[in-house]
């Protein structure tokens, strides 16, 4: 019996962990399908664009030509010529120097799905870009943002890693923190610029999120499927 308790209290608190894991999942999950159902009934079955004017409203005075610089910067950092070669160069780093294959197949899963599910989103709404961008017109469709959809992939899979791979609390917290605010401020870029509504950007976070929790649950839980059958194997 004594040998037989550590085992028992350490396969609980094993089980305790991913229930909490799973619970985390439904709660993301459940919030951004509201955001998105709420975007969704907005914008195509009531067809208002109240929230969206009142939005423009407020982003149009804070306009100036210091702060349409900084969101054209902060706007790049979330669009595709940045995006693809950060991917790209994230995963070299972890595939061939690092030698981690567990976060390369994440990292290379998660960006090719979200862009796939991106496009797939825009082609079945296809909603029209605002009619008067601050700067120059932008084509393609607008809902969901894929300026917030992909940047809520990229820059939280950074979150993930920092998460997982960061040691220091102090450090740990502080880039976190500042991913956070980046993936919010690009998606604020794209409504100041008015090259996006503001739910679009809500519909572009909420998908993005639900993605992002997801596929990490699912990558997880295939990649501990896969080492434990390959331990059987290796038994037998």
């Amino acid at each position: 019996m004594e040998q037989a308790n550590p085992e028992i209290k350490k396969t609980s608190r094993w089980l305790k962990l991913i229930s909490a894991e799973f619970l985390v999942l439904l709660v993301v999950l459940f919030l951004s399908v509201t955001v998105f159902a709420y975007a969704v009934n907005m914008v195509f079955i009531k067809k208002t664009t109240t929230f969206d004017e009142k939005v423009f409203a407020f982003t149009s005075q804070h306009v100036s030509s210091l702060a349409t610089n900084f969101m054209v910067f902060i706007s790049f950092l979330g669009k595709h010529t940045f995006l693809i070669p950060a991917n790209l160069t994230l995963l070299a780093f972890y595939f061939f120097i690092r030698k981690n294959k567990r976060l390369s197949i994440r990292i290379l899963a998660l960006a090719l799905t979200s862009l796939s599910l991106m496009f797939l989103l825009k082609l079945s709404f296809q909603r029209s870009r605002p009619d008067i961008p601050l700067l120059e017109k932008v084509s393609g469709f607008s809902f969901p943002s894929g300026h917030a959809l992909m940047s809520v992939a990229f820059y939280g899979m950074l979150i993930y890693i920092v998460s997982t791979e960061i040691k220091t609390a102090w450090v740990r917290y502080s880039l976190i923190l500042i991913l956070s605010l980046l993936i919010f401020l690009i998606g604020y870029s794209r409504v100041y610029l008015r090259v996006h509504y503001a739910s679009d950007v809500m519909a572009g976070f909420a998908v993005g999120f639900a993605w992002l929790a997801l596929s990490l649950w699912v990558i997880d839980k295939i990649e501990k499927r896969y080492l434990t059958r390959r331990e059987l194997v290796s038994k037998t």
